[in-house]
């Protein structure tokens, strides 16, 4: 399975991700003419790679660039309540994440097979997706949540974590932001993932499997790469894990 950033942080987001002859991208969080460079720079093709855009919320640093689906005629799947945030997408291509006995339906494209999940963030109706292939891969993608629970968690298994790692707490604290700004991103019902509560999780689920760990949506000012790094490390290691050989780590900040 190819997992590759296009774009990762507060200006915006957006995952490719392939397996065999299906591609998809997760979130188009940058400008149309900027995500289109950014796919050539990492040689995806947007005509033959790509299938479909699943969003995962309606913010802008997410779906700013959402009319390349229409240049490409990409049929692009959001929640009932995120649509309500999006516009400017053609009508033959919005699908709606549809829900049975309390779950979100399967996504067929090709060869990957998705499923959204419930996620928690000051949206309508955020997700996160776990994207399968055919031969066993699993890569869970998940952006702005403030909290991971046990239903996250068990859909979130798998051998590739996209995950975001927002802020370091006390620099967050400590920081410059307004209280209000602080409590919004601290909130478990509307916030952003901590350092240590992404540590906290893939300690439950890394099995010294050579996973692949790739931490996203690094705050500018109240993070930095280094932080993000350690922590996921320091919970590992308690573990008896160490980065290159019992999994592999990687940090994005653009």
């Amino acid at each position: 399975m190819e997992v590759k950033i296009v774009a990762s942080g507060s200006d915006g987001n957006c995952v490719f991700i392939k397996s065999g002859n299906s591609g998809v991208l997760i979130d188009a969080g940058k400008w149309k003419r900027d995500i289109e460079k950014r796919l050539n720079e990492k040689n995806i093709n947007p005509v033959t790679d790509i299938q479909a855009i699943c969003i995962t919320h309606s913010h802008s640093d997410h779906i700013r660039g959402l009319t390349l689906a229409n240049k490409y005629s990409y049929p692009v799947y959001a929640t009932e309540g995120e649509w309500r945030g999006i516009s400017g997408v053609n009508d033959d291509l919005k699908h709606t994440l549809s829900t049975a006995f309390g779950k979100y339906e399967l996504i067929e494209l090709g060869d990957l097979h998705v499923y959204p999940f419930r996620t928690y963030h000051d949206a309508h109706e955020p997700v996160g997706y776990a994207i399968e292939d055919d031969i066993g891969n699993r890569c869970c993608v998940v952006f702005d949540t403030g909290k991971i629970d046990e239903d996250m968690l068990h859909m979130m298994e798998g051998n590739i974590y996209v995950v975001e790692a927002n802020h370091d707490e006390d620099l967050l604290i400590n920081g410059t932001y307004a209280d209000h700004l602080k409590a919004r991103i601290l909130s478990e019902d509307r916030g952003h993932l901590s350092n240590a509560q992404t540590a906290a999780a893939l300690k439950r689920l890394i099995q010294g499997k050579q996973e692949r760990i790739i931490l996203t949506h690094i705050s500018g000012r109240n993070n930095t790469p280094m932080h993000a790094r350690a922590e996921v490390m320091r919970a590992l290691r308690e573990k008896g894990f160490k980065d290159g050989e019992h999994y592999h780590l990687e940090v994005c900040s653009d």
